[in-house]
């Protein structure tokens, strides 16, 4: 009896610590970052610190090898990232990782995102599975057109 009371309590151990785990929404794949050349190449963004009025004011800093791409068309393989609600966009965040492996978790430095502006009429489906997208790469040093310093413009979903 001492014993299957024993193996009892440690199935319920393991199962509580696979519970926790897992989290509120089930387990959470690793996935692999979507990167590739492009993804790359966007990493570097980098930011001009400076200091006024007791703020710190980030500015977007592009590195030739980034400028180079610009007003380039590009294939972005990543995860859709949805900045309002609903099915369907035509206007989100392009991450390498999926939002459930999100940056603010402890996973690691936050990953290279880019906003996204499909074509006129077109829009993505939310779905948690990798997407690939082509459009014109627009370099944004004012923040106030949009949300990101990277964009992608004119972006078609390729299959």
């Amino acid at each position: 009896m001492k014993k299957l009371i024993i193996l009892l309590v440690m199935a319920f151990g393991i199962q509580a610590v696979n519970a926790q785990q897992d989290g509120l929404f089930g387990e959470v794949p690793d996935h692999t970052p979507m990167m590739n050349d492009t993804w790359e190449t966007i990493n570097k963004l980098m930011y001009k610190v400076t200091h006024k009025d007791n703020q710190t004011i980030y500015t977007p800093h592009f590195p030739d090898e980034l400028k180079a791409i610009d007003k380039k068309t590009v294939t972005l393989p990543g995860y859709l990232v949805p900045m309002n609600g609903g099915r369907d966009h035509d206007t989100f965040m392009l991450s390498v990782l999926p939002i459930m492996q999100c940056m603010f978790c402890g996973q690691g430095d936050i990953p290279p995102m880019v906003e996204i502006f499909m074509k006129k009429g077109k829009k993505v489906r939310f779905t948690e599975e990798p997407i690939k997208i082509r459009g014109v790469v627009r370099l944004n040093a004012n923040t106030q057109e949009g949300n990101s310093e990277i964009q992608v413009l004119d972006a078609e979903l390729v299959q």
